[in-house]
């Protein structure tokens, strides 16, 4: 009995001091010490955190199943905590703590004999030794309890007896262990301060309250039975004032069953009331809801007669309105703009069912459907008979035109292709789209309503203008090709029965050059350029400038000039009628604002390589064709119609470049300059997209005459019997670049000028050299300073940026040239000397100090004055008026260099002068030796031969 008080005492103590401070209840404790070791005692506790506190009465002190201490939390987290009692004083401290969760094996090393050692697994293997086998026993069922009542996870536990776990849980009990042993937990209650006080004070009263707890438990039992005692003698004295109140709750019930009559009576008359007050809701509420019927009855029907009844007036436009006169189309707009109205209208739920609905319905799929019908067939005979009138056009205007009912009013009948010939302009078409805009909305009345009947009209519009643009294109160019030849009748009549396709323009061509006295040649038979002679230079460097199709007589600047009008004129024509027809297509189709799906009309016609028909693709590659946007819709219905812009532009741009290859320049700036205008006004519109197809080719006949500009120069030849001069592709080069810039001057391309000239510059100086190498008749260093004498004064003068590179090389070349040329002719005038002296640095190289050559044999002193004597002034002078002579021989006329490499030459001349002077000082010092002339001698030589030249 002392020991287990001693552990209750413990108990209480750690519950207090060391697990109540921080929210924790005490569940289960043993006395260990760790095994093999000098005993010092601990103690294992196992506890639970807390969530919940509240104070009930202690049920009982003493516990004579397994003890337990719990408060009245509910633990949420169970550990296990080591406790050690300090050494210096009465009082315990928390030394290690663990998780129940991280407990993996409980060993009790033998289940069948008493044991007092066992383990426990954490992170490692601890071994204890227990005071008792019974509190050993004890603390593993409390650990089996916790686990199953809170973790429920597979702990191990080893050589435990089965009996105890079993034990464990109460018997009798259907729950499940966790469930009875939170109960039994639950019916434990912790002493309040105020019981551990009158308990205390109880047993500080009985002196064996400690040492015989039976016998204290036993007498309180007694004084607990005195007190009933006494309770229940205290309950029957006072049984006279006990009835005295029976008495008075009876009287008591008898008045509440009066008061509760009266409340019955007065709930009965209350609920007649009630029932009359419902009666009168009800009517009030079945009249209020007639009410909301009829007018929402009243409502629906304003709505189909406001938004469904379509007037009389509005009936009769459709069914016979005029759609010829201004008044009659208007009527028809406004009467159409109803139906549609009508048509569009949200039916409301349940207005399908109506019959009154329904007919009205029919009503207007009729009218739509009628008007429809004669709407396509007013649009359809507009298009025919105006569009056949036109195609019967061809020189003059047929009198029943004039005449004709149908006409369309405001139509300018006099423009026509002959009276615009002359001023090469094409007939305008606005009257026409003026008044067929009139028909506008209702176009578009009909694309909303009529798919089918709106994509049959904009077929037939196609078909027709296309015939009829086709005609007038033609026409056109035809005439623009015969100002371009020339207007000599042999042309002219040429010209009258030339084919219209693309595939017959090398015959046109040929029987174009062949009828014309100004056109030879063609580019497949370029003559090779020859070199007869000084005089001749400028009309051989012309076939260059023509890239060998015409003779450079006949190709004069206001040929050019015509062209560039011609051309220039051509493109001014085609823009506006371009644009005037997209404009008005975008217009009347209504093909500008929302995402639509391309109609069949805008099916890109097949194109035969033989040139024939193009043939219709078939109904069913619509849809292959189909684009999401309305621009794209209106460049292919334009395609269509100026299906013949491109192939007879193409034509055009070819004949021109045949007529003269120079042409292509002009045809590239101007193109450049319309294309990039177009693509301002819209990049995919159908003009930008033809005209940047037409830029391509004629890019390429650019790049063709540039290609064969330098094919001229790799097959030039010169001649061995005469003096070079300036190479004929340069002055073609010279003439192209004067050309190009006056051309090129604010153009849009000037980067393919760039290219060009690039590519040209470094043929002219690759084929220089080349011409040079293969003179004979003049020398290579004449023909390299004189051409590139002239290129590099060419591109000074013009000042293109983009060869500064090239011009700085030019100069180079000239310059080294021109002084390899005088080095190498002063070897003439003075070649003894020069050899004697050559000699001289040749042994002063080889070793011999110069002091000393004059001890040399052969270049003493006196060898030196016999060469010296053998270049007296006159003999100089004559050498050098030789010298002047072959020079003049070598030199063209036209760069005049004469006078430049005759300088140079005097220049050379004193320079050695000076340094056989300077020869003599070193090698043959104190001789008195000196040249027999001066240095003012020579320069009144030099003097004197230039101006008897």
């Amino acid at each position: 009995m002392t020991v287990r008080s001693t552990m209750t005492a413990i108990k209480h103590a750690l519950q207090r001091d060391i697990f109540t401070p921080n929210d924790e209840r005490l569940l289960g404790i043993v006395n260990v010490c760790k095994a093999g070791k000098k005993k010092k005692n601990c103690f294992l506790c196992a506890t639970g955190m807390c969530v919940k506190a509240a104070e009930a009465p202690v049920k009982n002190i003493h516990d004579k199943r397994t003890f337990f201490p719990v408060t009245t939390e509910r633990p949420v987290q169970v550990k296990v905590v080591k406790v050690k009692k300090s050494d210096k004083g009465d009082f315990y401290k928390r030394q290690q703590t663990w998780e129940l969760r991280d407990l993996t094996v409980v060993d009790a090393k033998d289940a069948s004999k008493e044991n007092p050692e066992f383990d426990l697994h954490f992170e490692k293997v601890y071994r204890w030794l227990a005071s008792s086998t019974a509190e050993k026993n004890s603390f593993i069922s409390c650990i089996w309890k916790l686990n199953q009542r809170y973790l429920r996870k597979k702990l191990e536990f080893v050589n435990v007896n089965s009996q105890l776990l079993e034990e464990s849980v109460p018997s009798g009990e259907s729950q499940s262990v966790a469930g009875g042993d939170e109960d039994a937990l639950d019916d434990y209650q912790e002493l309040s301060t105020r019981e551990e006080q009158d308990i205390e004070s109880m047993m500080e009263t009985c002196e064996y309250a400690i040492s015989n707890a039976e016998a204290f438990a036993e007498k309180l039992f007694k004084e607990l039975q005195v007190l009933d005692g006494a309770n229940i003698q205290s309950i029957m004295a006072s049984e006279k004032q006990v009835n005295i109140l029976m008495q008075l709750l009876d009287e008591a019930l008898t008045e509440v069953d009066t008061i509760e009559g009266k409340l019955s009576s007065y709930e009965e008359m209350l609920q007649s009331v009630k029932d009359q007050m419902d009666q009168i809701s009800q009517s009030n509420r079945l009249i209020q809801i007639s009410n909301t019927n009829n007018n929402k009855l009243l409502d629906e029907i304003q709505f189909l007669v406001n938004y469904m009844d379509l007037s009389k007036g509005h009936i009769r436009a459709l069914q016979e309105g005029d759609l010829t006169s201004p008044k009659g189309i208007e009527a028809c707009i406004n009467a159409s703009e109803a139906l549609l109205q009508c048509m569009s209208v949200a039916l409301r739920p349940g207005h399908e069912k109506l019959m009154a609905v329904r007919q009205q319905q029919l009503l207007f799929a009729e009218l739509r459907d009628t008007f429809a019908r004669r709407l396509t067939n007013h649009l359809n005979n507009v298009f025919v008979h105006q569009f056949n009138h036109f195609s019967h056009f061809k020189m003059t205007i047929p009198q029943y035109y004039r005449s004709s009912c149908l006409s369309l009013p405001g139509h300018d009948q006099s423009s026509t292709l002959p009276q615009h010939a002359a001023e090469l302009t094409l007939p305008k078409h606005s009257p026409l789209h003026r008044d067929l805009l009139r028909y506008a909305k209702l176009m578009e009345w009909l694309k909303n309503t009529h798919r089918e009947k709106y994509e049959g009209l904009s077929r037939t519009y196609v078909d027709y203008m296309s015939r009829l643009y086709e005609r007038e294109i033609k026409d056109f160019f035809e005439v623009a090709k015969i100002k371009m030849a020339g207007t000599s009748k042999e042309a002219k009549g040429k010209f009258a029965t030339l084919p219209r396709k693309e595939s017959a323009l090398k015959q046109e061509t040929e029987s174009l050059h062949g009828s014309s006295g100004k056109l030879t040649g063609s580019t497949s038979s370029l003559n090779k350029l020859t070199v007869q002679g000084s005089n001749s230079r400028r009309s051989q460097s012309s076939s260059l400038l023509d890239m060998g199709n015409m003779s450079a007589s006949d190709l004069d600047v206001a040929d050019r000039t015509k062209f560039d009008k011609i051309f220039e004129q051509v493109l001014s024509e085609l823009e506006p009628l371009c644009l005037a027809e997209q404009d008005f297509i975008s217009k009347f189709f209504k093909l500008q604002q929302h995402q639509t799906v391309m109609p069949p009309l805008a099916q890109p016609e097949t194109e035969e390589l033989d040139g024939s028909m193009p043939s219709r693709t078939p109904p069913q590659a619509d849809q292959r064709y189909a684009l999401s946007s309305e621009k794209d819709t209106v460049r292919l219905m334009m395609n269509k119609i100026f299906q013949s812009i491109e192939p007879e532009l193409n034509s055009l741009i070819a004949l021109g470049d045949k007529i003269d290859s120079f042409h292509s320049l002009y045809m590239l700036v101007k193109m450049s300059h319309h294309v990039w205008t177009a693509e301002n006004v819209d990049p995919a519109s159908f003009l930008s997209t033809t005209l940047g197809n037409v830029l391509v080719t004629v890019k390429r006949n650019f790049d063709k005459c540039i290609s064969g500009q330098i094919r001229q120069m790799e097959e030039v030849k010169i001649s061995k019997k005469s003096k070079v001069g300036i190479l004929p592709f340069v002055t073609g080069f010279e003439e192209f670049a004067e050309l190009a810039e006056t051309i090129f001057r604010n153009a849009e391309r000037r980067g393919d000028l760039d290219k060009a000239y690039v590519k040209l510059i470094r043929a002219v100086f690759t084929n220089v050299e080349k011409v040079a190498n293969e003179s004979q008749k003049t020398p290579r260093d004449v023909v390299m300073m004189e051409n590139f004498h002239h290129i590099f004064s060419t591109l000074s003068r013009l000042k293109i940026s983009c060869l500064d590179a090239e011009r700085r090389e030019a100069k180079h070349k000239y310059t080294d040239h021109l002084q390899s040329y005088v080095i190498n002719s002063l070897g003439q005038p003075l070649e003894k000397l020069n050899h004697f002296f050559e000699g001289v640095e040749a042994r002063v190289a080889q070793g011999v100090r110069e002091e000393e050559v004059s001890y040399q044999l052969a270049f003493n002193k006196q060898e030196l004055r016999k060469v010296i004597k053998e270049y007296p002034g006159k003999e100089v002078k004559k050498g050098l008026d030789n010298l002047y002579r072959k020079v003049d021989k070598h030199l063209c006329e036209e760069e005049s260099l004469l006078q430049v490499v005759w300088h140079s030459t005097q220049d050379e001349f004193i320079r050695q002068y000076k340094h056989f002077e300077g020869l003599i000082g070193r090698c043959y010092p104190g001789s008195g030796i000196t040249m027999e002339f001066t240095i003012q001698d020579m320069l009144e030589y030099f003097s004197s031969i230039a101006q008897s030249h």
